[in-house]
């Protein structure tokens, strides 16, 4: 198996991930190239193997997936597309090119009911299609690909793409007031910040194979999340939002039911790789600056 680590294929090229893949500061050694859906279809055997052929790397990220939790929910068979077969067709050409695969997998695999962090090998157990479609797309990964990293996150946001973060700045320059859900715990994770530990694992010259948690290291709900985006943007920007009110998941109807509390056990990641979590706050902070705010 390979250990050095130089030239990077990373699928999902104009996603919110790759795009804070290629801006991230520790990607400026390696050789990155981030195709489009349209030129690196990972539902589509040729279309892999070209972009394979073409690039030749040392390693691919996948950051392609189908990712509309509430959509997902009356469009299984998209949602499956994408995140368990195309998971289970880039496997299988890692496998055959003998090229390391690391691919990245969410919180929602888990239900929610466990009161204290997940852990990796907690039992999995998806209350919605597109946990289903991930865990279903991690399996294929461990069944067809011995070389591969799953790093499982959580509530990704950042200044790129539609992402929770983006939504509540925008709601909070329009509303007076926000009704948002209290009773569901996260862990909100920069997507910065999952790129410099993809960047951090790769540097350390060593790919050991397995499942892996990182998320920030505050375990909050969306209420308090968007409390801290709002009173953060307030600093720097015009807000209009002058209170933010605190309301059950039950009263905010969505297509995909959503885990009470997903927060990830990161003990093993510190372990191994001596990678530490970073801070909501901080993460807000950056998304902000570079959103120009």
């Amino acid at each position: 198996m390979k250990t050095y680590f130089h030239k990077l294929l990373i699928t999902g090229g104009h996603g919110q991930m790759a795009k804070a893949i290629k801006a991230h500061p520790l990607a400026l050694p390696f050789d990155l190239t981030l195709p489009s859906h349209q030129a690196m279809d990972i539902t589509n055997d040729s279309s892999l193997q070209q972009a394979i052929d073409h690039v030749k790397p040392d390693c691919i990220i996948n950051t392609a997936a189908y990712t509309a939790v509430d959509k997902a929910e009356s469009e299984r068979e998209l949602a499956l597309a994408v995140n368990q077969i195309g998971a289970q067709k880039l496997a299988l050409a890692c496998h055959k090119n003998n090229i390391p695969l690391i691919q990245l997998s969410t919180d929602y695999v888990f239900s929610g009911e466990k009161k204290t962090p997940y852990e990796e090998d907690d039992v999995i157990h998806p209350i919605n299609v597109y946990g289903e479609s991930k865990y279903l797309g991690e399996e294929a990964i461990r069944t067809h690909c011995a070389d591969h990293l799953i790093l499982r996150v959580s509530g990704v946001f950042s200044e790129f793409g539609q992402n929770f973060l983006k939504t509540i700045l925008r709601l909070a320059r329009e509303r007076d007031e926000l009704n948002i859900v209290s009773d569901q715990i996260t862990s909100p994770t920069y997507a910065g910040d999952i790129a410099g530990v993809l960047f951090t694992m790769l540097q350390q010259n060593k790919f050991i194979p397995g499942t892996y948690h990182y998320c920030s290291q505050d375990a909050i709900s969306w209420y308090e999340f968007a409390g801290m985006i709002v009173n953060t943007a307030k600093k720097r920007t015009s807000i209009k939002t002058k209170n933010i009110h605190p309301i059950n998941a039950n009263e905010y109807k969505t297509a995909a039911k959503r885990p009470p509390y997903s927060v990830l056990d990161c003990r093993k990641i510190k372990t191994i790789f001596d990678i530490t979590q970073p801070a909501v706050l901080d993460g807000i902070v950056a998304s902000l600056r570079e959103c120009g705010n």
